[in-house]
């Protein structure tokens, strides 16, 4: 006697069916040619990823920096952000003329890669005007300087790309609106990402053996990356170019319906009138470029503790005057969002010495942490998707809390492999298990958590900062969270200076000059984890117990 099959079976496959469209589908659906001009800005911004395990290699095979000086330099590296709020204000007060600074933006970008070209293919001329790792590390200043002042119009653009009326000249609901914005911050994730996943694969192309390669030709292979890399200013400008060639398209549209010219500036302007000049803000600006130049120039001791002090006091105090623009009800949520997202992103690494001791150890070459960035860059571009109805219907607290717990779970591999934890594996799985599928694995599993928590954010933002000030209130939040990240390098700077790591450097003729120290890694990769999760845990406790809320 035949069974009849399962009804629940065609109901299961409803339900994908449905979660795809939903998750899926409909963000394409919600696509508009409005968003693209922004969205190109962003996927340069993914593209910068070109040059980073060229990177890598590059100082570990040329320049003998320690771990701690990288996380030094990777401090200043991160302090431009803390610019954007002159820069966002600058935005607000010169709306119509802001594409401008993109073309800036380009320009400190392609110079950036033009230094590393010439110190790969021009290296004794670059030399006999300053020394390689002086060239470096100007490299290093202004490609940040670049892509921050890129990222404050790109931000901007997202509130113009969000029409307030239609073709038809019909205003567009506040709920309409707002779903726009969130699409739009999420398509903006998308774009980064997705110009993560083209530079992965280019990088497994163009990396392809070079680990095996003779010297000469690995350095061939890393300056073909560079030469790529070029393309980045391109794409941001085209993006810009072409947003000028949407709003004329728009206007003149308009102006074939019988709008008035006023009228039509009105339609495709969100901004309004123009602010008046926020001397606090350009102050601050400028008191924080003062001081970072002075104590860097002057190399004062304690001099970056000194500027990201100087700096969070400025960037505190210009939250303090802005959020005056808001009720007191979003004034709470706003400052309970960017503690939680703070302290989240604020949260220290083990530094350079955990990749140095991937490759020495573990044997991970240039190919195989190009393929490790692939899998990371795609599967965080389907998280963005998987996720998208999480990111929206849940709060900022309950996300970070859970990106905290996901991601201290996944990290403890990597602290086991230290210890020697891919050897058991190996010899219990016939060898499939080893150090490569464990991080292959891991990264596959956390790549996904890794745009969450900015999303919610951003698009609140978007939809609830006051109209004139759009971009002020984006680069100020931009900055806060930003200086997470500065006080992310100084931590990382301090464990770097209390526990030893250090690889192994060669000189010219190949002798070893200091040998290689990875003895201490292990207690400094379970430091860091035992702080990831404490920490963000305590801010969200702090959060919930207080009379501030998150987005």
């Amino acid at each position: 006697m035949s069974s009849a099959p399962p009804a629940a079976t065609p109901g299961y496959l409803a339900a994908v069916r449905h979660w795809i469209d939903r998750n899926i589908l409909a963000l394409g659906r919600e696509m508009r040619l409005s968003y693209l001009p922004p969205l190109m800005v962003y996927v340069a911004a993914g593209i910068s990823g070109l040059t980073g395990i060229v990177g890598v290699f590059f100082v570990k095979e040329r320049l003998g920096l320690s771990a701690e000086f990288l996380a030094a330099l990777g401090f200043w590296a991160g302090l431009p952000w803390a610019l954007k709020v002159p820069l966002g204000h600058l935005v607000d007060l010169i709306w119509r003329w802001k594409a401008a600074l993109v073309f800036v933006g380009a320009g400190l970008i392609a110079a950036s890669l033009v230094i590393m070209i010439g110190l790969l293919g021009h290296t004794d001329s670059m030399r006999a005007m300053w020394s390689v790792e002086t060239w470096f590390v100007l490299a290093e200043l202004l490609s940040p300087i670049g892509y921050v002042v890129q990222d404050v119009v790109a931000d901007a653009m997202t509130v113009e790309a969000v029409p307030r009326f239609g073709a038809d000249g019909r205003p567009i609901g506040m709920a309409e609106r707002k779903s726009m914005n969130t699409t739009v911050q999420t398509l903006g994730r998308v774009a980064i990402i997705g110009g993560s996943v083209l530079v992965s694969l280019a990088n497994v192309y163009l990396l392809h053996g070079a680990g095996a390669l003779p010297e000469a030709e690995r350095t061939l292979a890393y300056l073909r990356v560079y030469e790529l890399a070029l393309v980045i200013p391109f794409v941001s400008v085209l993006g810009v170019v072409f947003g000028v060639s949407l709003t004329w398209r728009a206007a003149r549209r308009l102006s074939a319906r019988g709008f008035a010219q006023s009228d039509v500036r009105r339609m495709l302007n969100p901004h309004g009138e123009r602010p008046p000049v926020n001397w606090w803000i350009f102050g601050g600006g400028l008191a924080f470029a003062v001081v970072s130049l002075g104590v860097g120039v002057g190399q004062v001791g304690g001099g970056q503790e000194i500027v990201f002090g100087v700096s969070m006091a400025i960037v505190l105090f210009l939250i303090w005057r802005l959020t005056g623009e808001l009720e007191a009800d979003a004034r709470h949520v706003l400052v309970g969002t960017a503690m939680v997202v703070f302290v989240f992103r604020a949260m220290p690494g083990p530094g350079a010495g955990s990749t140095w001791w991937m490759i020495d150890q573990l044997g991970f070459d240039q190919q195989f942490l190009a393929t490790l960035s692939l899998i990371g860059s795609v599967l965080t571009l389907a998280g963005l998707f998987i996720f998208r109805r999480f990111m929206a219907e849940r709060s900022i607290a309950y996300i970070v809390g859970f990106l905290t717990i996901v991601s201290t779970l996944l990290g403890l591999p990597v602290v086991g492999m230290y210890y020697r934890l891919h050897e058991w594996t190996a010899a219990h799985t016939g060898g499939l298990v080893d150090a490569r599928m464990i991080v292959l694995i891991d990264t596959a599993l956390e790549s996904p958590l890794g745009q969450i928590a900015m999303v919610p954010m951003l698009a609140w933002i978007a939809n609830s900062a006051p109209d004139r000030l759009k971009a002020t209130f984006f680069a100020v939040m931009a900055s806060f969270t930003n200086l997470a990240l500065a006080a992310a390098q100084l931590g990382t700077k301090y464990l770097n200076q209390i526990v030893t790591v250090a690889r192994e450097v060669k000189d010219a003729t190949g002798a070893i000059k200091a040998p290689a120290d990875y003895s201490e890694l292990g207690m400094l990769l379970v430091v860091t984890t035992v702080l990831s999760f404490v920490l963000p845990i305590l801010a969200i406790l702090f959060v919930k117990s207080s009379r501030f809320r998150s987005a």
